[in-house]
Formats: structure tokens, C-alpha cells, sequence
């Protein structure tokens, strides 16, 4: 796999030279001083003692604190008193902050442009073969190599192929973690003992008599029997989403939501709590899918930068947001990232697809 080359930038000419080092002001506890800098998706610099450094596992939209010579990517809810915080809001690197967007070398322009052509957006219309190839070519790479996380909607599992496609690429190694919520987890788990999604069965669609009492019965018997993994053990269930991550020791988080019916006991009720928890894995991201979830979709693409360094070396993160929704899949693209792919499609048949391409 031959990711594109990272450029470093040259600090040699100006404006970095004659720039001053960055300016910080004092934070208070849990507050930032009112010209705080901001962090990008992008490669960040900073001028620190008269030497740039570059900022490392950052995210968007959050602080950047001084400590021990070394800039620190900090959420504002994270900061204490004292912390010296980067303020100003230039970053062309003449007041000591530098973002390097186009720190890429991205391939040329399609051949035949101009001001006017159609089909430039993503559409049910939009030809996808190409990124289905560079896809394949980046899991096989990013499975021995890299750590790919996935973020899951429920409707991935409401078919029986694309849940047995989930299910056997987290058994063939393509996944290192799991982000969902609630509705995922239980319908999964229903699936497992009923054959059933919200009482319709998963293959031949037909409805179950009371059928919409299984995701409830299903989550009172998980939580009778103290956890999913005791759960699938004593009901002796051996297929799905769920019992391949806990089989293969796959870690997974599940983000408590309002909604939550239940919840299951592995879901994290604290909205922070779970913030943290997938910040862990996505510091650790070379590629992100997210598939038929906006609200995961865009949390985790708003933790997750557009580059990564690996084996010392930058390369990007590639991000594919997947829906059958156009708005769904253009939302995470907007916000203007290097690396973020838009595929308009079915949710199963883009996991059948994938499973069986990468065979």
C-alpha cells in the first residue's frame, strides 16, 4: 500500500524565521482565555522556545496547553488554572502557529475539468467502483498495520447477510474496534436469540407475533445475566456482531443516548465518559467506517484528525462515511477534511460487497 507522500514544511523562510514564539495566556479551571486558539483536522505547529513543533494526536475544535516545552492538545472541559493556553487567531505561521493543510501530495486534477461539469458531488448517481478498490487496498494493508475502527448503526444488523458480513470481517481481523450505541449492541443480541429485528425477522422479513417485546426481553435477559458475554454464554449463542467482538477479545464502546431502552450493561451512560473512551481508539486510527449513523458518524469524525503517525511516519486517516442518505454522507464530508470518502449506498449490501471482496 502506498499512501500519499507527507511534505514537511520548510521552516527556513519566512514568515517562520522572524516569527515570535506562540503566545499563551493563563487558563481558568474548566475555562479558556477568550483568544484561545482552536485546533483543525490539519498538521498544527508551534514555535516553542524558538523551535516548531507539531502537535500530536490532536483533534478539532479543542485547546492547545503548553507543558513541559510541548504542545498539548486539551479539551476546554479539561483544563485547569495556571495551564498555559495558545491564544491568537492567525495561523499562517507569523505569529507562532502554523497549520499545514496541504500537507499531502494529493493526486492531480481529473483530466477534462473546468468551471462547469456535472456529477461533482455525491449522489445515488455517483460512480463508487474506484473507492471500493482503494478501500480493499487500504483494510488488507491497515489490518496487519494499522488500527481500523468502525462505527455501526443499528440497520447494519437488521439484515441477516450484512450482520453475518460484520460479523466475519471482525473474525478476519478487519476490525480493531467497535463504536455503536445502545440500539446496535441489543439488536444484535436479539437477532442472536430471536432471528428477529425489532420482531421482524432478519431474512425473510416477515413479522413475529408480539415481536416487538424481543429487543425489550432481549435486554432484560442481559441484564439479568450481568453482562453480553454472560449472556451469550448461557443462552449458548455463537453468531453475530457481539459475539464475534467478545470472542476475539475486539474491543468495542457502546454511547449511552437518551433514547436507550434499558440500557444494556455495557453501555456507558455518561455522555463524557464515552467521549473518552472513543478518544482512546481514534488516537490510534489510520481508518474510520461509519456506517448509517449520523450522530456516531459525526462525533467520531469530529475526534479524529486527518493525519496519524505511524511506524514515524505521517500518512493519512482515511474516514469513509456510508449511507443510503446523501445528506448523512455529505454532513461528515463538509467538514472539509483531507481524507473523508462519501459512499451513497444500502448499508447491506456495502458489508455483503466488502466481505466477499476482501475473501
Amino acid at each position: 500500500m502506498q499512501f500519499p507522500r507527507f511534505i514537511e514544511p520548510d521552516f527556513t523562510g519566512e514568515p517562520f524565521v522572524s516569527a515570535p514564539d506562540a503566545a499563551t495566556e493563563p487558563a481558568g479551571d474548566g475555562f479558556l482565555p477568550e483568544q484561545f486558539y482552536a485546533t483543525t483536522i490539519y498538521p498544527e505547529y508551534f514555535k516553542i522556545g524558538g523551535v516548531w513543533k507539531m502537535l500530536r494526536q490532536s483533534r478539532m475544535d479543542c485547546a492547545v496547553v503548553i507543558r513541559g516545552g510541548e504542545p498539548v492538545v486539551t479539551e476546554p472541559r479539561r483544563v485547569k488554572a495556571g495551564d498555559r493556553v495558545v491564544v491568537g487567531r492567525r495561523d499562517d505561521g507569523s505569529t507562532g502557529v502554523y497549520v499545514h493543510a496541504d500537507c499531502f501530495e494529493l493526486p492531480e486534477a481529473k483530466n477534462g475539468s473546468s468551471a462547469f461539469a456535472f456529477r461533482t458531488g455525491q449522489s445515488r448517481e455517483t460512480s463508487f467502483s474506484r473507492e471500493y478498490d482503494q478501500l480493499y487496498d487500504i483494510l488488507r494493508h491497515d489490518r496487519d498495520h494499522g488500527y481500523i475502527v468502525w462505527v455501526l448503526g443499528p440497520a447494519c444488523v437488521f439484515d441477516n447477510d450484512s450482520r453475518s458480513a460484520m460479523a466475519s470481517l471482525i473474525r478476519k481481523g478487519y476490525c480493531h474496534c467497535l463504536f455503536a450505541g445502545n440500539a446496535l449492541a441489543t439488536h444484535d443480541l436479539e437477532a442472536a436469540l430471536f432471528h428477529t429485528g425489532l420482531g421482524q425477522d432478519i431474512y425473510t422479513k416477515r413479522l413475529v407475533e408480539n415481536g416487538h417485546y424481543h429487543h425489550l426481553h432481549t435486554i432484560n435477559l442481559v441484564r439479568k445475566a450481568g453482562s453480553i458475554e454472560k449472556f451469550l454464554t448461557q443462552y449458548r449463542l455463537d453468531n453475530g456482531v457481539m459475539h464475534a467482538l467478545i470472542s476475539g477479545n475486539v474491543p468495542f464502546v457502546l454511547a449511552g443516548s437518551i433514547r436507550d431502552d434499558g440500557p444494556l450493561p455495557e453501555v456507558i451512560a455518561n455522555v463524557y465518559d464515552s467521549q473518552d473512551a472513543m478518544r482512546a481508539h481514534t488516537r490510534k486510527a489510520t481508518t474510520v467506517i461509519c456506517l448509517a449513523t449520523q450522530l456516531h458518524t459525526i462525533a467520531t469524525g469530529n475526534m479524529t484528525p486527518a493525519y496519524c503517525e505511524t511506524d514515524g511516519a505521517i500518512r493519512p486517516v482515511y474516514i469513509y462515511s456510508v449511507d443510503i442518505s446523501e445528506f448523512a454522507v455529505n454532513k461528515l464530508h463538509d467538514r472539509g477534511s483531507l481524507s473523508v470518502k462519501g459512499l451513497v449506498t444500502n448499508i447491506q449490501d456495502f458489508l455483503v460487497h466488502l466481505e466477499r471482496n476482501l475473501e
